[in-house]
């Protein structure tokens, strides 16, 4: 039988498998040290590798990521830990025109091996400065990968290569992931870059969902069939490198796309799928497309403002039958409680 853990824990045992086998790798940022332990990621780190290789920060998110990209070129591996994303805006120049460039301007004699763990998502009411998910920023950027796992599997797979990965690495975790199950292998693996997984077999639609948004697409592909669709669900897992032919190749056969991400949609993620797919499709077959994402104000933080604010899989189900149907059919399906999102639980 499979070896159950949580997102958390598989997040906590990659790092400390890679701790104890490579003695560069070193965690740092705001509240690692902290009795919360980041959500339980870091629970346990500081006693076992001591302070010298887990350590808190100070509030300075730019001059910490510039210690965190001197201590990879140094020899380090360092994973800086960010409880949330929307403070990535103060490193910007640091991770964009230093970290992703540095192997391309000095001919790959210089790397920086860099992982940045970064929050996004909404919880309890984080509002308009805490809940934001600005992935697409960083997959503009030659030079940095992006990756969004969503199973407790890939949490683990996907931050053990960002670890062994020669160049910066910004690995996202939604929230509201932090609390799903599922197998974790003991046994140290990696999840390489640039390969999507098709989470349910389907025919008459495609539904790609982007990190959290993906658990909401299956839920979505659940409700479909309940008026007879059958969707196909895709987790994209690495956005950069994206592995857009997995995604082709349902989408020729499907010939109806929906893209759902963790964001605004101008200039997104969504659209960029969506974009490739069209450029590689056109000609081919007819397709129909939509996106589905943030609406466009900022993050609310109350409960109610926020499940108008989000999508969710009932509302996903609906726009999937419209682009079967070719037109709007009013059908929102009936909420069943086993497919109801869970309650955030906190701290962060």
């Amino acid at each position: 039988m499979s070896r159950v853990l949580p997102f958390t824990a598989a997040i906590r045992e990659a790092t400390d498998q890679e701790m104890a086998r490579d003695s560069r790798v070193i965690v740092m940022g705001i509240g690692v040290d902290d009795p919360k332990a980041i959500l339980g990621t870091t629970e346990g780190l500081l006693a076992k590798y001591g302070p010298l290789r887990i350590f808190d920060t100070p509030l300075s998110e730019d001059a910490m990521t510039g210690v965190a990209i001197g201590a990879a070129l140094a020899g380090l591996r360092p994973i800086h830990v960010h409880i949330r994303m929307d403070f990535l805006m103060l490193t910007m120049n640091q991770l964009i025109n230093v970290a992703a460039k540095t192997h391309y301007m000095y001919g790959k004699q210089e790397h920086v091996p860099l992982v940045v763990r970064a929050m996004i998502g909404k919880s309890w009411g984080q509002g308009a400065q805490h809940s934001q998910a600005l992935h697409s920023f960083f997959m503009h950027v030659p030079g940095l990968k992006v990756v969004a796992p969503t199973t407790p599997h890939d949490a683990k797979g996907c931050l053990i290569q960002a670890i062994r990965d020669e160049n910066p690495v910004l690995y996202l975790e939604h929230r509201m992931l932090h609390y799903q199950e599922g197998p974790v292998p003991e046994s140290q693996y990696a999840i390489l870059p640039g390969k999507a997984r098709i989470v349910a077999k389907g025919s008459d639609v495609t539904l790609v969902g982007i990190s959290y948004m993906q658990l909401e697409c299956y839920r979505a592909h659940i409700y479909l069939q309940e008026v007879g669709i059958s969707a196909e669900v895709i987790d994209p897992i690495w956005l950069s490198p994206l592995d857009i032919e997995t995604i082709v190749v349902s989408v020729r056969k499907t010939q109806r796309l929906c893209v759902v991400d963790n964001a605004w949609l101008a200039c997104g993620a969504a659209a960029e799928i969506i974009t490739q797919v069209i450029e590689r499709l056109q000609g081919d077959c007819r397709i129909q497309v939509r996106r589905l994402g943030f609406a466009a104000v900022p993050c609310p933080p109350s409960p109610d403002l926020e499940d108008a604010f989000y999508p969710n899989a009932r509302e996903i189900a609906a726009a999937a039958n419209d682009l079967v149907h070719g037109a709007k059919q009013d059908w929102l399906p009936q909420e069943r409680v086993e497919l109801k999102a869970f309650d955030f639980k906190g701290p962060f």
